[in-house]
């Protein structure tokens, strides 16, 4: 203990000894609740309360001395052990913990996620009811939770570069609900063997290159399930690993520490120096903790004895870090058993009572449902309600102790199958359960199922509709020309927006479509990356989430694939899984269609748009119909990914008159060729191969109505691709993904969503590409991908079903 009272002799001779004692005591106090509430919350799940336990047992000294130096308008991006530093820092309470573990879905007792994620998931909330930004500075900041492990990397790396930006760039001074000029940390908190994932090593890497203030913190209890760490890591030891990344006289890098779980002094005086280099620096800083224990195991779903020795159970039980806190208070005579026993009653009568009140308050109101549901089938008048298989389900729901609304559901459903229809008073049982079902469904909808986008005034259908406008003094010019002069525009219309990418910066981009922007607008807002797709995305979401505007540029569609994780588990479930609490606008901008051979051809789409929902695909057939998108979406506060046709920088288009104003709707097809005899739906680079189709076609007197869809997600949303079915009363779905792709997926749309199967005079088709990868050259091309005959060819064959007379066989006798 003499080196332990050695080291906090400095933070002692700093504070009062009754100041000292009091946050001392404080401290411990918190480590108790928590472990109580891991315990208590165990016992939840055991017992049936609750579906799942995750907890942070064994941490909590660590995290109450993290949480000592965090402030107002710093952001945590971390993971699902982190309960103690939520409850330290003030973003958790004892109730809200249990609200969560049992999934209640009122947002005043469950702000984190409205139930939509399982317990030690948490989210404090950057938006006011109507979606518009709180003042971020003037709170503590939590970014949304996920359990992919080492998924809250990439996220991370943006929230710390936020604070580069504000800070080195002065014209984002004013925005001082954002930030206090980049005074703020990202705190990351991970266990050790997920920093075997490959996001975090990207992470580490890109947060170094950039040196961003992000205060990185593992915490290594020596396991990963039951995996040991001599499995997980090189060394067994992450900071030996790291020492490569370490900052040295020559070169930039991390700040690294080192300390022990259970060590209290340490820990405090570890967090509270580095994370200040790390807030005045702006240098990224390691901290490793190790000697962590994890005392009620994994989570409820296993037993840790059942792959730890009975050694290391004893050690764990010994290196308990409340147990040694204990020590070391009573060693430093801090205060004395009668008064820590106390303080530890007081813990527990806390987490009983937020238990009990979490219970009642998540339990009530579904009970009353389910005896609302019982009355109302008791007062009916109609003989019926007494039969054997009515009165069996009543009966069996009022058995049922706990119930939850799928047991009310359920039963009111199979009611509804019993109910007699020749008895005359049979009608009011009937519509009333109707009508009782009728409204559940709409509460259990904004329950589990609203926010998936934005529902606010900003959300993307409430852009003003604004065409491109042309004069005789527009020019015919290359479509890279449209999207550079377009983004000139933008850039000097929004000082939040912000662009970054591999070759986005000095050359302009791959097409010279960020021509001169970078020279124009600075390195702060028009920025090279390194070839790190993960974390170029997770760069945009950190950034959009503290209020700035990123495109975040990927430079090939099938580079995409590298960051989709991230995109589907947490871009596209952000406003979703906060219940409306945060939001992400940024813009993910790629290329792809079209191009020869197995990589670059980029057309993966029903890969994509089955994993992104949540997330707008906009599949522009140009540039200008590109440029659109981009000026409406910087106009709502939804995120969208924008896929531009690379095989058309170059080809030539019409400059419109009124840059960074016109744009481009989402979700509105457009009518390309009016037509009779046949609909073709298409998007994209597929648009210039049907239109060519569509001329070879009309010289057989097929009339063809083409039409773009525009986007993918939002699809159609005024049905317009119906009415054209109800003329034409044929349809084609042609696209370059895999047959069953994203053809299908619009097919799904018309057909079924529309109805438009009740007009059809022929069956329905799709052209599509080969199930491989396309080929290499020009005839590989070719013969992977379909082609204007093989558009003319299907659309004949039609056609020819219905009148062989008009259209002889050309292809076959």
């Amino acid at each position: 203990m003499s080196e332990m009272v050695k080291e906090d002799k400095e933070t002692r001779e700093n504070l009062s000894f009754n100041d000292f004692t009091s946050e001392v005591l404080k401290d411990y106090r918190i480590a108790n609740l928590s472990r109580q509430l891991s315990i208590w919350g165990r016992k939840e799940v055991l017992n049936g309360k609750a579906k799942f336990g995750i907890f942070g047992d064994g941490k909590e000294v660590a995290q109450i001395a993290m949480a000592k130096a965090y402030q107002n308008g710093d952001w945590r991006s971390g993971y699902y052990r982190d309960q103690t530093f939520m409850l330290a820092s003030g973003m958790l309470s004892s109730e809200e913990f249990f609200a969560q573990l049992f999934g209640e879905t009122q947002l005043d007792k469950n702000p984190a996620n409205g139930g939509r994620l399982m317990n030690n998931h948490y989210a404090s909330r950057s938006l006011n009811a109507d979606g518009s930004w709180k003042n971020l500075t003037q709170q503590k900041n939590s970014s949304a939770d996920i359990s992919p492990t080492a998924g809250q990397m990439p996220r991370l790396l943006g929230l710390a570069y936020a604070s580069k930006l504000f800070r080195d760039n002065s014209a984002l001074h004013n925005f001082t609900d954002f930030s206090d000029k980049g005074n703020e940390v990202a705190f990351g908190t991970i266990g050790d063997s997920s920093t075997s994932e490959g996001h975090f090593w990207e992470t580490i890497n890109a947060a170094g290159v950039l040196q961003v203030p992000m205060a990185m913190s593992v915490w290594d209890d020596g396991w990963g399930i039951s995996v040991p760490n001599k499995y997980q890591t090189t060394k067994s030891n992450i900071s030996e690993v790291l020492k490569g990344f370490e900052q040295d006289e020559t070169s930039d890098g991390y700040l690294i520490y080192k300390a022990k779980g259970w060590d209290y002094p340490s820990l405090c005086k570890m967090y509270l120096e580095g994370v200040e280099l790390c807030r005045k620096n702006h240098v990224p800083v390691l901290f490793h903790v190790s000697e962590m224990t994890q005392p009620l195991g994994h989570s409820t779903s296993g037993s840790h004895e059942r792959y730890k020795s009975k050694e290391r159970l004893n050690w764990e039980d010994e290196y308990d870090p409340i147990r040694k806190m204990r020590e070391w208070i009573l060693s430093m005579e801090l205060s004395d058993e009668k008064t820590l026993d106390e303080i530890e009653a007081d813990a527990l009568r806390e987490v009983k009572e937020a238990r009990n009140t979490a219970w009642k308050n998540y339990s009530e109101p579904i009970q009353k449902e389910r005896d609302a549901l019982i009355e109302l089938v008791k007062n009916a008048g109609c003989d019926c309600k007494k039969t054997e298989q009515i009165e069996q389900i009543v009966s069996d729901l009022k058995k049922i102790i706990h119930p939850v609304r799928k047991d009310n559901f359920t039963a009111a459903k199979k009611i509804l199958r019993f109910i007699c229809s020749s008895c005359d008073s049979y009608k009011p049982l009937k519509s009333n359960l109707q009508s009782w079902l009728k409204s559940s469904l709409a509460e259990n909808h904004e329950r589990y199922s609203s926010h998936l986008y934005s529902e606010t005034d900003l959300k993307v259908q409430n852009v003003k509709s604004c065409p491109p406008l042309y004069s005789k003094e527009s020019k015919i010019v290359n479509g890279r020309e449209v999207l550079r002069d377009n983004f000139d525009q933008l850039f000097n219309k929004y000082p939040l927006l912000l662009t970054f990418g591999e070759d986005t910066g000095f050359m302009g981009g791959v097409n010279q479509s960020l021509e001169g922007m970078q020279k124009k607008y600075g390195a702060l807002r028009v920025t090279d990356t390194g070839i790190r797709e993960a974390t170029i995305l997770g760069q945009g979401i950190g950034l959009a989430t503290r209020g700035l505007r990123p495109i975040a540029e990927i430079q090939y569609f099938d580079y995409l694939l590298y960051a989709l994780q991230t995109m589907s588990d947490d871009l596209a479930t952000l406003q979703y899984r906060t219940k409306g609490g945060q939001k992400a606008p940024v813009i993910i901008r790629t290329r792809g269609h079209r191009l020869e051979g197995i990589w670059h051809s980029g057309s993966p789409l029903s890969m994509v748009i089955n994993s992104i929902r949540g997330i707008h695909v906009c599949v522009p057939r140009n540039m200008t119909q590109a440029a659109g998108f981009y000026n409406t979406l910087l106009q709502s506060d939804e995120p969208a990914l924008v896929i531009e046709p690379l095989n058309g920088y170059r080809l030539k288009e019409k400059m419109p008159d009124n840059l960074g104003d016109f744009n481009t709707p989402l979700g509105i097809p457009e009518v390309l060729e009016d037509g009779s005899d046949i609909t073709l739906v298409t998007y994209g680079s597929c648009v210039r191969i049907a239109e060519d189709a569509v001329k070879q076609l009309r010289d057989f007197n097929i009339s063809v109505e083409l039409i773009d869809v525009q986007t993918l997600l939002p699809f159609d949303i005024h049905s317009r691709i119906l009415k054209s079915v109800k003329k034409t009363n044929r349809i084609v779905f042609f696209d370059e993904d895999v047959p069953g792709g994203a053809s299908a997926f619009m097919m799904q749309k018309v057909l079924e969503e529309q109805n438009a199967y009740y007009y059809l005079d022929s069956e329905p088709r799709t052209i599509t590409a080969k199930d491989h990868r396309p080929a290499y050259g020009t005839d590989g091309d070719y013969f992977s991908n379909p082609n204007a005959e093989d558009v003319f060819e299907i659309i004949y064959d039609m056609m020819r079903e219905s009148n062989p007379q008009k259209f002889p066989s050309i292809y076959t006798d």
